[in-house]
C-alpha cells in the first residue's frame, strides 16, 4: 500500500523556513515528503529528510526522485540529527523543521496497530525493527508502570482503572479488544473523543520514546542551524508543545535568571518566536490540534 499522508500546516511551516537558492534544510520527520517537496519547489535548495520508518523513506524517495540529489534521505530518528548531518559532511544548515504527529499512513494501516478504530496487532512502532512494541508493554509491564504511562503520557484521569484492566485482561493481541476494554474501564458519559484515545497515546509515546526524542532534538537543532537560520516545530498535544514552548522561551531569554537590569544572564540564542494555529480550511481534518512554533537563531 502507498504511503498516504496530508502534511499539516504545509504552507505555514515551509514559508517559515524562508528557503533560498543554495540553502540546505532538514525535514526531521519526512513522512510522505509533503513539506520537503514544497521546500524543494520553492527554491533551488537541498533538503535532508530524516525518518525512522522505512515505508516513509521509500515512498518519499519515489515521490521526490525528480529533484535528484537535492533530496537526501536518511533513515534515522530525529534525535540523531547531529550524527545524520555528520554522516553527510555537514555541521550546520539553514533551517530545520519537524512534525511530531503520527502520519496518516501509520494510523490507517491495520498492521501498524496505532489505531483504536481499526483491528490489528498491538504494535505502534514507528520503526518496525525496534524491539519494544505496545504488545510487550500491555502484556509484560507492571501495573505501576502501565499506570505511569497512561497517566503521564496519555493524561488519562482514570489511569488506575485502565492499568488494572490491562493487567487483569492479559494476554492482549488485538487493538479493537484492547480499545473496548479501556473504554469500559474509563466509563462515564459520552465524550467527543474516543475513551481509548488517551491510553493509546500514552502507549504510543512510551513505545517510541517520543518525548525523549523531542527533548534531545531541541538543543541539537539550535546548534545545527546557522545564525539567521529558522526552526519550525509542529506539536499535536500539550506534552510536546510544552517542551517546545519552554525550550524556545528559555533560549530567547524570556525565562531563566536575569541580572539586576532584567537582562538574561544566559546566552540568548533565539528570537522572533511565533505560534501558528491551523485555519478552519486546513485540508487535513487531523490538524485541528496542531500547534506550530517557529523561531530564528540570533544572527
Amino acid at each position: 500500500m502507498g504511503f498516504h499522508h496530508v502534511s499539516v500546516l504545509l504552507n505555514e511551516t515551509t514559508d517559515a523556513m524562508h528557503p533560498v537558492d543554495g540553502g540546505t534544510y532538514v525535514d526531521c520527520t519526512l513522512g510522505g515528503g509533503g513539506h520537503t517537496e514544497r521546500l524543494l519547489s520553492m527554491a533551488d535548495c537541498t533538503v535532508i529528510g530524516l525518518d525512522r520508518d522505512p515505508d516513509a523513506i521509500a515512498a518519499a524517495s519515489e515521490r521526490l526522485a525528480r529533484f535528484g540529489d537535492r533530496f537526501r534521505p536518511v533513515r534515522t530518528t530525529f534525535a540523531e540529527l547531529p550524527a545524520a548531518l555528520a554522516s553527510l559532511g555537514l555541521a550546520q544548515v539553514d533551517g530545520i523543521l519537524a512534525d511530531f504527529g503520527v502520519s496518516s499512513h501509520q494510523l490507517d494501516i491495520d498492521e501498524r496497530g496505532f489505531s483504536f478504530r481499526r483491528e490489528g496487532p498491538i504494535d505502534m512502532r514507528m520503526d518496525g525493527d525496534a524491539e519494544l512494541s505496545a504488545a510487550t508493554l500491555v502484556n509484560e509491564a507492571s501495573e505501576e508502570e502501565l499506570g505511569r504511562i497512561v497517566r503521564d503520557y496519555g493524561e488519562e484521569r482514570r489511569w488506575r482503572r485502565v492499568a488494572r484492566t490491562l493487567v487483569d485482561g492479559r494476554p492482549w493481541s488485538n487493538t479493537l479488544e484492547l480499545a473496548a476494554a479501556i473504554e469500559k474501564a474509563v466509563g462515564g458519559k459520552h465524550e467527543r473523543i474516543h475513551k481509548a484515545t488517551r491510553s493509546f497515546q500514552g502507549l504510543r509515546i512510551a513505545v517510541n520514546d517520543e518525548l525523549g526524542q523531542v527533548e534531545r532534538l531541541l538543543p541539537a537543532a539550535v546548534q545545527a542551524v546557522r545564525p539567521g537560520g529558522r526552526l519550525a516545530f509542529i506539536a499535536f498535544h500539550s506534552l510536546e508543545d510544552r517542551l517546545v514552548k519552554r525550550f524556545f522561551y528559555a533560549e530567547a531569554g524570556r525565562t531563566g535568571p536575569k541580572d539586576a537590569y532584567g537582562n538574561p544572564t544566559a546566552p540568548v540564542r533565539l528570537q522572533d518566536l511565533r505560534l501558528i494555529r491551523p485555519t478552519d480550511d486546513d485540508p487535513n481534518p487531523r490538524a485541528r490540534s496542531a500547534r506550530l512554533r517557529t523561531a530564528m537563531r540570533c544572527p
